[in-house]
């Protein structure tokens, strides 16, 4: 099957001292005297170094049937084998694979300078490998991972193509890169000083000041980086990366924990960095309003998680998200999904009369003299909705979910919810010693029913990480089981603080039906606090809107229709929103352009008529 298939060993669930060896024994090949799967050992030899244990398989690509057979895929009892048909419109040659039987890479994205350039497509396909390699930091092997390719032979598999400057460049040491982490959490992991030292120690073009007041993180420059909160992490590892003098910045995700104001911030900054000089700028985002937003081309990067991935030619941003939405790329003519994923294309929901969950009064709560105080009016939360909760950072959104769950009293107002409510926080913190399938099984008794299985583990995509521990998930993982956790308790009103974190295009989608269809089928009730206007448009039924002052005031109206909510909510930030031809997706218009000075007049900051003009 060799150039049209490929063998994928999970190394981390292959357990030969588990099993009896099923793949081995099955395989059709193997039966016939061929060594299509061996121990890796048979393979490599005792002295040649290898990843995985010697016990462990080895596929030869060679002489496996490919998909069609599949008998070990379905053998294994961990699932850790994986035969997978590569499209037939596909190079023969990956630009990199990590071994035999391991990841392969097809493509790289082509940073140009005085532009941003996009990255969009599902984790685990190979985006960070991609930039691993601009940066210098892994030389593409071309597939041949036994026998490294030269230089030469890497330039020449390139010659004549948008990269070819680039990595001359790269192989001659002439480019400087600056990168952002994606999991700004684990920073004050490596870095345990003031936040100023850390800025002012990497400034290297003497921009600290400018960038430090743009992103508003002055407040806390002074204050040692492990007080600080996600989104504050996120400000300053930003300004981190673009203080430093670069010719290509890679920025791994911007928007997790930042409020939708912020991230406009965050994108008009990084778009004035890249028009001032010869600086190529690469963003990794799933928040698709900010890249259609930010970036002036993207590449579409599709496959199989953990498997292999493909990074398409560069497609102008609108025609790129919208293809990869609909599931079909027209230059490429490959479809990348069996269904679309649709946006309502249609003015927003009129919210519809249910009984009442819990009526409360107007409250208040204050932290004391000059520190942060909430004022809330009085309304309610209705029976077999999904209220969505919108407002930047630090104006009162944790602080009113608390009283809800009676672990804060009000100062003034007497709230007597008495409601049993689940509650997945903002900041996931599961890092207990146990397997995934353990942790959920002890939550809920429905655990691997049919039922659960359906509504739950499917859509969140858990099947593949039951046998993981916990503190090996990634961030979007561990966000995926934190949502499960939530839904699988019995539950008044299931509460969940930024369920989008980490999580890319799709997985945010069947997160958010799952969510959805939940409260649907058990009429119950859910708040959903998220700063992604896609996860908030396709779930609420209802907006409670928060602003103020963050850190010093909040105030919260009642919640009302999404129409009326959306248009107070963008108006305070003096954002507008149009909704696309083609998809239905909510577009961020350009400041100041013709579309965002109508709406503003007319006071729809949250939807119009779908217009597919670029503006």
């Amino acid at each position: 099957m060799a150039g049209d298939s490929i063998a994928v060993v999970d190394l981390d669930r292959c357990q030969p001292d588990r099993c009896n060896y099923e793949c081995m024994n099955y395989c059709p090949p193997n039966r016939t005297g061929k060594e299509c799967i061996v121990e890796r050992s048979d393979y490599f030899g005792e002295d040649e170094p290898h990843e995985g244990g010697d016990d462990q398989i080895l596929i030869s690509e060679e002489i496996c049937l490919g998909e069609s057979c599949g008998i070990c895929v379905e053998k294994c009892p961990f699932d850790a084998i994986e035969i997978i048909n590569l499209p037939q419109e596909l190079d023969e040659n990956p630009t990199h694979r990590y071994g035999e039987n391991a990841f392969g890479l097809y493509g790289l994205p082509a940073p140009e300078s005085g532009t941003v350039t996009g990255i969009l497509g599902p984790n685990g396909i190979g985006k960070t490998t991609a930039v691993r390699i601009l940066a210098g930091e892994i030389e593409p092997n071309l597939g041949r991972h036994t026998d490294t390719p030269s230089w030469d032979e890497v330039m020449d598999a390139y010659r004549g193509t948008g990269l070819q400057s680039y990595l001359a460049e790269l192989r001659e040491g002439d480019v400087t890169v600056a990168r952002k982490p994606q999991y700004v959490d684990k920073i004050p992991s490596s870095f345990s000083g003031i936040t100023r030292e850390l800025i002012e120690g990497v400034d290297e073009r003497g921009v600290a000041d400018e960038i430090t007041e743009r992103l508003d993180i002055q407040p806390v420059l002074d204050q040692p980086i492990d007080t600080l909160s996600g989104g504050e992490l996120q400000r300053v590892a930003l300004a981190a990366t673009l203080v430093r003098d670069a010719d290509f910045y890679f920025l791994d995700e911007i928007t997790p924990y930042l409020d939708i104001g912020q991230r406009v911030t965050a994108s008009r900054l990084i778009q004035d960095l890249a028009a001032d000089g010869d600086r190529s700028m690469l963003v990794v985002e799933h928040d698709l309003a900010v890249l259609d937003l930010l970036a002036d081309s993207i590449h579409v990067a599709y496959g199989e998680p953990s498997a292999y991935g493909v990074i398409t030619d560069p497609k102008s941003t609108k025609s790129g998200i919208n293809e990869y939405l609909s599931g079909y790329l027209d230059n490429e003519n490959m479809r990348i999904r069996q269904e679309a994923i649709e946006f309502e294309q249609h003015a927003p929901r009129v919210a519809s009369n249910t009984d009442t969950l819990v009526e409360y009064p107007a409250l208040s709560k204050s932290y004391g003299e000059g520190e942060f105080s909430l004022d809330i009016e009085a309304g309610e939360i209705r029976n077999n909705e999904v209220l969505g909760i919108v407002g930047p950072n630090g104006i009162g959104k944790s602080t009113f979910a608390k009283m809800l769950a009676g672990k804060l009293d009000p100062d003034e107002g007497s709230l007597d919810a008495n409601l049993d409510i689940s509650y997945k926080p903002q900041y996931v913190d599961i890092d207990q010693p146990m397997r995934v399938d353990a942790f959920l099984s002890s939550i809920t008794d429905q655990f691997g029913s049919s039922y659960w299985e359906t509504e739950i583990a499917q859509p969140l995509q858990l099947q593949r990480i039951m046998e993981q521990n916990l503190t090996d998930l990634s961030g979007g993982e561990r966000q995926r089981v934190a949502i499960a956790a939530c839904l699988s308790k019995d539950a008044d009103l299931y509460l969940l603080d930024e369920p989008s974190a980490h999580l890319d295009v799709e997985q945010r989608v069947l997160a958010t039906r799952a969510i959805r269809r939940y409260t649907e089928n058990h009429k119950a009730t859910a708040m959903v606090i998220d700063h992604d206007i896609y996860v908030i448009d396709l779930l609420a039924d209802r907006l409670q809107v928060f602003d103020g002052q963050p850190a010093e005031h909040g105030h919260a109206d009642q919640p009302v229709g999404m129409r009326e909510g959306m248009n107070e909510f963008l108006a305070n930030l003096d954002v507008t929103f149009r909704r696309d031809q083609r998809t239905g997706r909510p577009r961020i218009n350009k400041p100041g352009s013709q579309k965002d000075r109508e709406q503003k007049n007319a006071g729809e900051y949250y939807y119009a008529p779908a217009d597919d003009e670029e503006l």
